[in-house]
């Protein structure tokens, strides 16, 4: 006579079930060991590769920017010169050093604005152009101020069609720009010099309109005036 089986609890048979997956997990872990170790190191090769680039690029930030105040007082007297090649006796880096040791950083980048600035007032335009191209802040203001720089390379090139849509792409940036309203009255003096009266004067009656209260609005209210005169 066959003894009657006993029922297998439900506690059992989660156990072999268990039982079942870790050893099944165990052995595919014996058998990918080497892959896992390999991708584990590849995740912290990413991890510490990205923390060391955020940190050296953070410490990058802070050296550029403590050599931008050495030598900014030299720009801001109008040594040009000067702020432009440093002065390596009295351990002062120059704007140019600035810019090739850390131009892909923000301080580099204002580094970069600046002898931008320097090259253009020693009238060496085609360089301050080329600069001026390349600046990349994040910060509004000194992005549009490197966009007027341009126009004023061109201008002073005298490549009259190109300083007016520089000029006029400043001007229409931003209008809580300080000096939206006078790089539209550079846009459109230089329209004039091209020949495109009828642009300058949309632009002076722009500036009129939404900066009112501004000197440059006084400015194309004149340069209004002389045109109508001139045209009469």
């Amino acid at each position: 006579m066959l003894r009657k089986q006993k029922k297998i609890s439900q506690r059992v048979v989660k156990e072999d079930t268990l039982l079942t997956k870790y050893y099944t997990t165990q052995s595919w872990f014996e058998e990918n060991k080497k892959r896992l170790s390999t991708i584990g190191l590849i995740v912290a090769a990413v991890i510490l590769g990205a923390w060391f680039y955020v940190n050296n690029a953070r410490n990058n930030n802070e050296k550029a920017m403590n050599d931008l105040a050495k030598v900014f007082e030299y720009y801001d007297n109008g040594q040009y010169q000067v702020a432009i090649n440093g002065m390596p006796e009295k351990n002062i880096p120059g704007l140019q050093t600035i810019v090739d040791n850390y131009g892909s950083t923000k301080a580099g980048n204002l580094a970069k604005f600046y002898l931008a600035n320097s090259f253009f007032n020693m009238q060496n335009y085609d360089k301050a152009l080329e600069l001026f191209d390349g600046v990349s802040t994040g910060v509004e203001f000194v992005s549009i101020s490197a966009i007027a720089g341009e126009a004023a390379c061109y201008e002073a090139k005298g490549d009259f069609a190109q300083a007016a849509k520089y000029y006029e792409k400043a001007g229409k940036e931003s209008s809580a720009d300080p000096n939206a309203a006078d790089n539209l009255v550079c846009a459109a003096r230089n329209y004039v010099k091209t020949g495109d009266k009828e642009r300058a004067i949309e632009l002076y009656k722009l500036v009129k309109e939404e900066y009112a209260q501004s000197a440059a609005a006084r400015d194309a209210e004149r340069f209004l005036l002389e045109m109508n005169e001139s045209n009469g």
